[in-house]
């Protein structure tokens, strides 16, 4: 990837990010520091991809701190944790934004005793890791995912998990980056991904930017392209992994799992550990972020349904653990049973 979608300035002072509502025709960025120009950017899709999310995340509670005028810890806590609660109201799916928040507050906790101004150097050096281990994550997915791949295999994708979503390779996308550095050759299918498009505007941006193999269908076409034997392997990214394998990710993909368990292609989903809530049994206890009827019947300027229609728009669904064949994160490749394995990962 040739563009980082969320960073900090180089005066560090405020969070950068490129508005990836306007992809792919246009490159726009957008320099964010007040709690509610980062609450509308996450919200709005604007920096979109759980491991993105959380990044954005951690340097907009960073950032925003920096207008404080507290002149004592106390004074200062109050505020973090009011911007933080009012972050973490945006988008309720992706573990990686509580999970960023939370990281942020520990390390609030750990420099409790020392100054405001120390307070918020610790704040800029946690968000910063945050940003270098997703990097770091990234690429050992994407190895970790392409050991199960073989040149010139057929590869169907759904929604954005590249570049875009994370701060590097991606993970979805990550083996496909790896395996073009290393001339396997693969033929990527990305799923346009309705309603926003995010297979078709970014998915196959970034790819056929860095030079990738890569078509675009209708999120309805999948079941044929399976069908005709074009497809050896679906790779997915993740907003949530419950205890049991259970998987949340953008609306569409569970569709996608049970059509490749009746056609036999293994369906893996990518995603760092970061995403893996244990602390949620099953995908029952996931909440589905529900969105904006207009997204479906004027998403992109055009009326598509008679106004006073109603519309029904979630972002994600879950997918059973049953359909999904391995889980692959940085720590390694994950099978069922998912309930044993998942825990494993954090022994």
């Amino acid at each position: 990837m040739t563009i980082v979608p969320v960073k900090l300035n180089e005066s560090k002072n405020k969070l950068v990010i490129i508005d990836q509502t306007f992809l792919p025709n246009e490159e726009k960025f957008l320099e964010l520091d007040k709690p509610e120009e980062i609450w509308e950017a996450i919200k709005k899709l604007r920096v979109r991809g759980a491991p993105a999310i959380g990044i954005a995340a951690a340097f907009g509670l960073f950032v925003s701190t920096l207008k404080s005028k507290a002149t004592n810890v106390a004074e200062f806590k109050i505020e973090f944790e009011k911007i933080r609660d009012y972050l973490a109201t945006s988008r309720p799916t992706a573990v990686n934004l509580f999970w960023a928040l939370k990281r942020m507050t520990r390390r609030f906790e750990q420099e409790e005793e020392k100054s405001v101004e120390k307070i918020k150097k610790a704040l800029l050096d946690e968000s910063e890791k945050i940003l270098a281990e997703d990097q770091e994550m990234d690429k050992a997915i994407g190895e970790y995912g392409l050991s199960l791949l073989k040149p010139g295999m057929g590869l169907l994708t759904h929604c954005n998990a590249g570049g875009l979503a994370t701060s590097g390779y991606g993970t979805a996308l990550a083996p496909m980056y790896l395996g073009y550095e290393k001339g396997y050759n693969f033929k990527v299918y990305a799923d346009e991904t309705r309603p926003l498009l995010q297979g078709a505007r970014l998915t196959t941006y970034e790819l056929y930017k860095a030079g990738i193999d890569v078509t675009v269908i209708c999120d309805n076409m999948a079941s044929l392209v399976m069908k005709e034997g074009k497809i050896d392997a679906i790779l997915v990214g993740c907003d949530r992994v419950t205890a049991n394998g259970d998987t949340a990710n953008k609306i569409g993909t569970s569709g996608l799992a049970i059509l490749a368990k009746e056609y036999d292609i293994p369906m893996y989903v990518l995603g760092p550990s970061s995403t893996i809530d244990l602390d949620s049994p099953t995908g029952d206890y996931i909440k589905i972020e529900l969105r904006g009827e207009e997204e479906i019947v004027n998403g992109f300027g055009r009326r598509t349904a008679p106004k006073g229609v109603k519309a029904y728009n979630p972002a994600f669904d879950v997918t059973n653990a049953k359909y999904i064949t391995a889980i692959i994160t940085e720590k390694g490749i994950v099978r069922p049973p998912y309930n044993e394995n998942l825990k494993k990962l954090f022994e």
